[in-house]
């Protein structure tokens, strides 16, 4: 059953569309690339969510190809218990080697921030593992930074720096975004430079890209860059 998904993702793949995935996505190598776009994958997703053979192709990890696992990403975020969308996160996250599988995780069962999500998140990123911490950050970013914001959560995610190209990145997003959201709670990061240098700079960039951002906090910003 696992084999027939392939098949169905080799007949709607897209070469040239793979070979502009492959530069998106330089940490999966090119032949690994179907070229199946997105839109594709969501009606497969939604049409496989809740079938044995679903649950056949979610058991056979690793995944061969990139798309099987943007595939397997998308129907974890049709599952809507909580506690097995975690139980298929933590099989599937060690598998995870790019930022487009890790980023298209958006589980249904978060959306209302079920009670155990926060220690989950804390699990997630004190992993160790690149693509497990970035998803824990996406997810404070997605479901936190409104209601059930905390300030240590600024903190929780500072503590992530640096190094690791693609954790840099999200924290950025994270502090940008928190800037647009928090901005009387994450603003003292960036004037207190409580970030690496890297990273302040990208949170600033992001920031003054933002149109969710005043004009006059963006040349503040603009102000506190890290020469």
């Amino acid at each position: 059953m696992a084999e027939s998904i392939l098949q169905s993702l080799q007949a709607v793949a897209d070469p040239e569309y793979s070979r502009f995935q492959a530069g998106l996505v330089p940490t999966v190598p090119p032949e690994s690339i179907l070229g199946v776009r997105i839109p594709a994958l969501r009606k497969l997703a939604r049409e496989l969510h809740g079938t044995a053979q679903a649950q056949e192709f979610m058991s056979a990890l690793p995944h061969k190809y990139y798309d099987e696992n943007c595939l397997h990403s998308l129907l974890i975020n049709e599952i809507k218990p909580f506690e097995p969308t975690v139980e298929a996160l933590d099989a599937f996250l060690p598998h995870v080697d790019n930022w487009a599988t890790c980023d298209i995780l958006s589980p249904r069962s978060f959306k209302s921030r079920p009670a155990g999500l926060p220690a989950e998140v804390k699990r997630w990123m004190g992993s160790g593992r690149a693509y497990t911490v970035r998803f824990g950050i996406g997810v404070l970013m997605s479901f936190y930074l409104d209601e059930g914001f905390a300030p240590a959560q600024l903190d929780a995610v500072a503590a992530q720096c640096c190094g690791e190209y693609y954790v840099d990145m999200m924290i950025a997003w994270y502090f940008a975004t928190a800037l647009a959201k928090q901005p009387d709670a994450a603003l003292p990061y960036i004037e207190q430079r409580r970030l690496e240098r890297w990273t302040h700079n990208k949170a600033i960039q992001k920031a003054v890209e933002s149109r969710r951002i005043s004009p006059e906090m963006q040349e503040y910003l603009k102000s506190l860059r890290w020469k």
